[in-house]
């Protein structure tokens, strides 16, 4: 019987500044369970990263069931540990020129410009793996760290997605930030 075929990202290792991007791993359950069940980390992110964040909730992240791992989805490594993560989701159809940014850090590393560090890391490297002509990204109002972090990296703002999700009971806005090659 044939081997399953790995990832296409699987040997990717991505050296930043006081961090490391890779594959999430089956031994990273216990920081991610760690470090991101944090109402302050879940507020700002889609609801598919629930609050509270059980080991069940990290156990169906790494097998893939909550996002596809065949993406480039990667922790953000400091110290050893997967404290965060950071990845792209590309469209197909008419939008495969495009991908999703998402990303998220444990509050310990918050304040330290780790993510924008990631995000400098990451996103360059992103477009031209996935030859991508656009890479976006949106904020949920109230996250001004988030929308300087895409500031900082160079996308720009395009507009406003009024009444775009409902989190936690309430409507809110989502800024839209795009970068394109």
């Amino acid at each position: 019987m044939p081997e399953p075929e790995l990832p296409r990202w699987s040997g990717v290792r991505l050296v930043g500044d006081g961090f490391v991007l890779r594959r999430w791993r089956a031994g990273d359950l216990d920081s991610l369970v760690r470090h991101a069940d944090d109402e302050r980390v879940s507020r700002s992110v889609s609801d598919r990263f629930p609050h509270p964040y059980t080991r069940e909730d990290g156990r169906r992240f790494l097998a893939g069931e909550v996002v596809d791992l065949a993406h480039p989805v990667f922790a953000i490594e400091i110290g050893g540990e997967a404290c965060g993560g950071i990845g792209a989701r590309p469209g197909d159809g008419e939008r495969a020129h495009a991908a999703e940014l998402g990303y998220w850090l444990g509050r310990a590393y918050w304040g330290r410009g780790v993510m924008t560090r990631a995000v400098a890391t990451f996103a360059p490297w992103a477009m031209e793996a996935l030859a991508l002509q656009r890479l976006y990204a949106t904020v949920i109002e109230g996250n001004p760290a988030s929308a300087r972090v895409l500031q900082n990296n160079g996308f720009q703002e395009e507009g406003l997605l009024r009444c775009a999700v409902r989190k936690r009971g309430r409507l809110l806005d989502l800024r839209m930030f795009a970068r394109l090659r």
